[in-house]
């Protein structure tokens, strides 16, 4: 006969323990020492067994019985209740211990050997801005579409489409690495793209050479951290990658030979560039010395040395200096490239300077050195053009006719 609540309510503690049977093999266990739990017994395999389904404090009949069913639905499959509940429990603890942080770092780390430290840095430093604070501490499988999307529209609100594309393919990277390595199954920001808006495509904006030296003016003039200015200029006169900039320490400038060995593992390519310097580029990292030389990077970040400057300084600063739209940091690589093209200097020498890896690995080792005086006389010369067009005396409709140094 069924139990009641009632019946559960008032049954007594008795010299012994003992059960009140519900049916169906549920029974409400009664100890002599006080205290009655719901058991459920079974058998299985031709031994009979039982397990506990909670106490009546925290587990009602009602419950106990839906409890009860789903057992005998797993023993009639043949599966053993107990053994069933420890697996859900440690898939439980795992998925707790497996938040999206945990899993995120440990996608980075698999990841990084592969990628430059500048690039390595910004993905992380996104993940630490955007994404750890909102859904870190979660369990990755726990976290679900529309939190997602919660998370995104916050980079989204700030018109900041492009970190956004780039931040939620970095996510569905991590899903992916989880999938593959057997702790997810699902990627739930795949179903969410068409609730998010997507940047336009666009080329990076770039401004002719003869417009360079007034923007330089604007800069200095403009309010703004020396350090941020000084690394504009010297993007400008190099033609590098900004975070191959951003992250440089001192210990890569060799400036008594106007040298600068940017290793491989901070190269997009992979692959070590050794950048001439011009005596303006010199002058420059001179300037910078006298206010970053007792750092180890030559461009920390104002908050944290330790930390390179931050990846949107130099574009926040030419937006302030009033180019914003009509510059970038990587828009001076194509200024240089259309310049020194126009002006008839060898490819060869732009794209080596340009970090642009040879396809014929053997030749681009060897042009790596073979063009390495050529390309510190088109440096010179570029950055002597500069000085030229940013004279009074200077016409900026004569470029052509400036002195070329092949």
């Amino acid at each position: 006969m069924a139990l009641t609540a009632l019946q559960v309510k008032n049954a007594a503690p008795r010299e012994r323990d003992y059960g009140l049977a519900d049916g169906g093999g549920l029974f409400l266990w009664v100890r002599a020492a006080g205290g009655k739990s719901w058991r459920f017994r079974f058998r299985l395999d031709g031994k009979q067994s039982h397990i506990s389904l909670g106490t009546i404090d925290k587990v009602t009949l009602a419950q106990a019985r839906q409890l009860a069913f789903e057992a005998r639905q797993l023993v009639t499959q043949g599966r053993h209740p107990g053994h069933e509940r420890k697996v859900v429990r440690a898939k439980a603890a795992t998925s707790r211990a497996n938040t999206f942080k945990s899993l995120a770092l440990e996608w980075h780390k698999h990841k990084s050997s592969r990628w430059s430290v500048g690039y390595a840095n910004d993905v992380m430093e996104a993940f630490e801005l955007d994404i750890f604070p909102q859904v870190g501490s979660l369990p990755l499988t726990d976290i679900k579409p529309m939190q997602w999307l919660q998370v995104f529209r916050r980079i989204e609100s700030r018109g900041a489409l492009e970190k956004l594309r780039k931040v939620r393919q970095r996510c569905q990277e991590v899903y992916r690495f989880t999938i593959a390595t057997g702790r997810a199954e699902y990627n739930p920001i795949a179903d969410i793209g068409g609730a998010l808006q997507t940047p336009a495509t666009r080329h990076y904006p770039f401004l002719p050479i003869e417009e360079i030296p007034e923007l330089i003016s604007s800069i200095q003039a403009c309010p703004g951290h020396d350090v941020v200015k000084i690394s504009t200029r010297l993007l400008i006169l190099t033609g590098v990658r900004t975070a191959e900039l951003r992250g440089a320490p001192w210990s890569e400038f060799d400036l008594k030979n106007a040298l600068w060995l940017v290793p491989a593992v901070r190269m997009k390519m992979r692959r070590a560039h050794l950048v001439p310097l011009s005596k303006q580029a010199v002058a420059a990292l001179r300037e910078l010395e006298s206010i970053t030389g007792g750092y180890t990077l030559a461009f920390p970040g104002r908050n944290d040395p330790a930390k390179p400057m931050s990846e949107a300084a130099i574009n926040q600063l030419l937006k302030r200096s009033g180019y914003d739209g009509r510059a970038t940091g990587h828009g001076f690589r194509h200024t240089m490239s259309t310049t020194l093209h126009e002006q008839g200097f060898s490819s060869e020498w732009v794209e080596s300077q340009l970090a642009h890896v040879d396809k014929n690995s053997i030749r681009g080792t060897y042009n790596h050195a073979q063009y390495l005086e050529g390309r510190r006389e088109m440096l010179q010369w570029y950055a002597d053009l500069l000085d030229s067009l940013s004279s009074s005396t200077s016409d900026p409709k004569n470029i052509a006719v400036l002195e070329k140094h092949k």
